[in-house]
């Protein structure tokens, strides 16, 4: 724990070559993001009202199970927690005790799509009317479009109810409405909360070839994309079948998980029925560092490799008992312009295997629809298609020599991240970097020069300039990355159950110029301040701390303190810092802007003396 305190890895960064994009490195840098907003819209599906002709055209479609799926609560932070241990270049996560991963396997036994058939793809839009002409026989209106994308509110006002004796082809429209509305609130849902893509449409004209689509396949395609872009630094949002990944988690995972319902009703398929509604156990605390840590110390005990090895094969329908054997198919997954590959050869213990060194991922490039209207992808995605082909060919088998699974943890360990966050606070670092700076200046000054050649003089006096300048800049320039624990619990009781991302400069009041106490005339740019008690450096004990917020016009951070104890033996004379540029406490604050600072994150570097902002907000000392 020593060596991964100060080094998470990876060691060899030769498996993950893109940690500098992932939110893990700006996490270690004190960059918290907050928990992400989750865009799944299950809410109102139960408003829609099927006829039997609608339902037994659904089924047709391969639908007919997850249309039974109610609305499941989602752990907003829990799902936060496991992004920050996806990785993009393996699509696994990468836990303390190994990969796994969200396999073909877990969408059969907890969604009921089918996971085999031909591949979800076809051709790209970039306008609505003619398509929903043609499949709803009728045009949204000019407020309820986006480019190719259509609102949901537009197909539940529009189609939410059917009368039984419609005509057959009205009940068709009716149903594909109903289908594109499903698959836009749960498997592809996307981050713009609202909307769904009508290229989905033409794939429900004929309801039986729908059915032979894998879309199974393409809700893992999607959330593997979803996961992957959301790992990223810069990202504050996802999408994609969310309830399959909590109900995942529940299942292999025991962090987070609520009691599990023995309620009958709930054991049964599709088998995220066992995890019905809200938690039943206590959440209290359960914010993104609490399953971080949970995480960052997962003990094998914790993990259920097989949790469906007790499963009654009986409650299987048989199309999808027979292709769980894909779970084990190193392949491409696709839908549409979502091409992720599938690798449990890195997660075999999930399927009962040992786990030898997996093979190298080879990289690819992850195309994008772009804005091309009328585009058939087919004709773009050969080499992905056939990989799907030969996905029957791809099944890994276990090694029939005996393997030896230390050798891959050992193998493992060197090119995972281990940590996600930080064992030592960076505050903790900053006090011990601060005080070897002062013995070091202390050292440099008490040498006396009497004797010394020029060289010598020019040396120490080096020595001295560099000791004092890092000194200055620790106090002007270095990052604010830590909290202390009680200040952390007063901020998350403010924000505790409404953890989001909010947009630079809301609830900030400005500063009135004719004010002499709130305006600082050195400064051309206003500054706001929270007076909060932070335990920064070893040289301030127990005082007030300002960290002071921009106005919306993305005016620099800064934090303040109060006053600085000089028993050290470093008066700001003798250290050479000049406080002239610290701003003076207010008293008021808006609470908006707490909320804002835990979530658009409190840290930024800066380099030669330059702030670079990572995040909403910044702080610097």
């Amino acid at each position: 724990m020593d060596f991964y305190a100060t080094n998470p890895g990876p060691i060899d960064d030769s498996v993950l070559y893109d940690q500098e994009k992932h939110v893990s490195s700006a996490i270690w840098e004190g960059q918290e993001r907050g928990a992400l907003r989750c865009h799944e819209h299950t809410s109102k599906l139960d408003q829609w009202t099927l006829t039997s002709k609608q339902i037994e055209l659904v089924n047709k479609a391969g639908f007919g199970y997850l249309r039974l799926i109610p609305a499941i609560s989602l752990d907003n932070p829990l799902i936060s927690a496991l992004v920050e241990r996806w990785r993009r270049e393996t699509n696994t996560f990468h836990f303390t005790v190994g990969e796994m991963s969200v396999t073909l396997e877990d969408v059969g036994y907890l969604l009921g799509l089918p996971i085999d058939g031909d591949p979800v793809i076809g051709v790209t839009y970039t306008t609505c009317d003619a398509v929903c002409m043609k499949y709803l026989g009728r045009t949204p209106d000019s407020g309820s479009t986006s480019g190719g994308m259509v609102k949901l509110s537009w197909l539940k006002e529009t189609f939410s109810r059917c009368h039984e004796d419609a005509p057959y082809d009205e009940i068709e429209r009716h149903t594909r409405a109903y289908l594109l509305y499903l698959v836009g609130s749960t498997v592809f849902s996307t981050t713009t909360g609202n909307k769904v893509p009508v290229m989905y449409l033409p794939l429900f004209e004929n309801f039986d070839q729908a059915g032979r689509y894998a879309w199974g396949a393409a809700a893992l395609s999607f959330l593997y994309r979803a996961l992957g872009n959301a790992s990223l630094r810069s990202q504050s949002t996802i999408s994609g079948c969310l309830t399959l990944l909590q109900c995942w988690s529940y299942f292999r995972l025991n962090i987070g998980r609520p009691r599990l319902n023995h309620d009958p009703t709930h054991d049964r398929f599709p088998f995220v029925f066992r995890w019905k509604g809200k938690h039943t156990g206590p959440t209290t605390n359960r914010d993104v560092a609490f399953y971080r840590k949970a995480l960052d110390s997962l003990k094998p005990s914790e993990v259920e490799w097989c949790p469906y090895i007790n499963i009654c094969n009986a409650l299987l329908p048989e199309a999808i008992r027979v292709n769980l054997i894909l779970g084990r198919s190193n392949t491409m997954l696709i839908c549409f312009d979502k091409a992720e590959r599938h690798l449990p050869d890195r997660c075999l213990r999930q399927f009962g295997l040992r786990q030898p060194i997996p093979l190298d991922v080879q990289q690819w490039e992850r195309k994008s629809r772009g804005v091309d209207g009328g585009v058939d992808l087919s004709g773009k995605m050969e080499a992905e298609l056939s990989e799907w082909s030969e996905r029957h060919l791809r099944v890994v088998d276990g090694d029939e020599e005996e393997v030896e699974e230390t050798e891959y943890l050992h193998w493992y360990l060197k090119i995972t991240r281990k940590l996600v966050g930080r064992p030592i606070p960076i505050s903790s670092e900053f006090q011990r970097m601060n005080a070897a700076l002062r013995d070091i200046a202390n050292l440099a000054d008490m040498v006396s020069t009497h004797g010394m050649d020029d060289q010598q003089m020019h040396a120490v006096s080096r020595i001295r300039y560099l000791a004092h300048e890092c000194l200055r800049d620790q106090i002007g320039n270095t990052m604010i990355a830590d909290i202390t624990d009680s200040d952390q619990n007063e901020i998350d009781k403010k924000i505790r159950g409404k953890e989001r991302i909010r947009r630079k400069g809301m609830g900030i009041k400005r500063r009135r110029k004719d004010d002499p106490e709130q305006f600082q005339s050195t400064s051309s740019q206003q500054q706001f301040c929270i007076p909060t008690s932070m335990d920064m450096m070893d040289h301030i004990e127990n005082n007030e701390v300002e960290i002071c917020l921009p106005p919306p016009d993305d005016s620099q951070l800064c934090y303040i303190p109060g006053k600085v104890d000089e028993t050290h033996g470093m008066s700001d004379a003798a250290n050479g810092i000049d406080d002239s540029g610290f701003c003076p406490t207010v008293e008021e604050v808006d609470d908006n802007l707490l909320s804002g600072a835990d979530h658009g994150g409190m840290v930024s570097s800066l380099e030669n003396g330059d702030m670079t902002q990572q995040n909403d907000y910044s702080v610097l000392v």
